[in-house]
């Protein structure tokens, strides 16, 4: 019987405070000021997330996940059996237990998240509700080179990238970053892909500006990380959530707003933002 290697966790992050500071130095010394998305990804904003995908107005989990209702068992013949599946960005899995139910033999599951924490207690849960399934969580940004455990068993390597992440990319990082994942998964390896289309930008806006202001939280807890983990002075009250469909760029984008000139304070470093300015925080492109 396979088991659930839970204990094998692998990260690539031992600065990962460090890199996270530069991050952000970074972006804030950008015009106009930006910070990687990535960043909101800690275990509390990993929950918020899962909440959005739960709301009336996020249409892409609901979408999805009919979409692998109907169609995992024809996905699974393609990926075939003895497979080890790779999930860039898995969050809770829960498109991919439908994904699982369907595949044979499969060799393992090696989920790959930046929240640790989330990841773990998602990756446990998984391997309860597959008991022969064989778990091998791995801690890593995936938007650069990660770990991926060795599998004899494996026939084939295969990554599922659902939720339309790849829209968080620009079109340039993104055929890199599907570079990587052909890399990844080499010869006769598979990628199946999750990616959002242009529709009603009405449709589009609502989704990232939910009325119960869970996005909102979600934006805003990227200032509440800066500030408990890097000692930032921030008046995060004096922050705004804006969400708008960029149509000639064919994205939302979100932006944190500045409702009044402020000043924030990050390892010696000042930053000056005047009322109305943005540090843009996502892009989710849409094809």
């Amino acid at each position: 019987m396979a088991r659930a290697d839970l204990h094998s966790t692998v990260s690539d992050q031992p600065a990962a405070s460090e890199v996270f500071l530069r991050d952000v130095l970074k972006g804030l010394g950008r015009t106009p000021k930006q910070l990687p998305c990535k960043y909101f990804y800690d275990r509390h904003g990993s929950e918020l997330f899962d909440q959005i995908c739960e709301l009336d107005e996020y249409y892409l989990t609901r979408t999805e996940l009919a979409i692998m209702r109907e169609h995992a068992a024809e996905m699974a013949v393609r990926i075939g059996p003895r497979c080890l599946l790779v999930e860039p960005g898995s969050g809770s899995s829960r498109k991919t237990r439908l994904l699982l139910g369907q595949l044979e033999e499969v060799a393992a599951y090696v989920p790959v998240d930046i929240s640790m924490e989330h990841m773990t207690r998602w990756a446990k849960a998984l391997a309860g509700d597959f008991p022969r399934l064989r778990v091998i969580p791995v801690h890593a940004d995936f938007s650069a080179e990660f770990p991926v455990p060795d599998v004899p068993l494996a026939e084939r390597r295969a990554v599922y990238f659902p939720g339309s992440t790849i829209g968080n990319f620009q079109p340039n990082a993104a055929v890199s970053l599907i570079g990587r994942m052909a890399r990844l998964v080499g010869t006769h390896g598979g990628l199946l892909i999750g990616i959002d289309r242009k529709k009603d930008p009405a449709v589009l806006e609502a989704a990232y500006n939910d009325e119960a202001g869970i996005t909102r939280a979600f934006n805003l807890n990227m200032l509440h990380r800066i500030q408990n983990e890097l000692d930032a002075e921030i008046d995060i009250d004096q922050f705004e959530h804006q969400a708008f469909y960029n149509e000639s760029e064919g994205r939302i984008e979100m932006h944190l707003v500045s409702r009044v000139n402020q000043t924030i304070r990050l390892d010696g470093t000042e930053f000056e933002l005047a009322a109305g300015e943005t540090i843009h925080t996502e892009n989710s492109y849409k094809y």
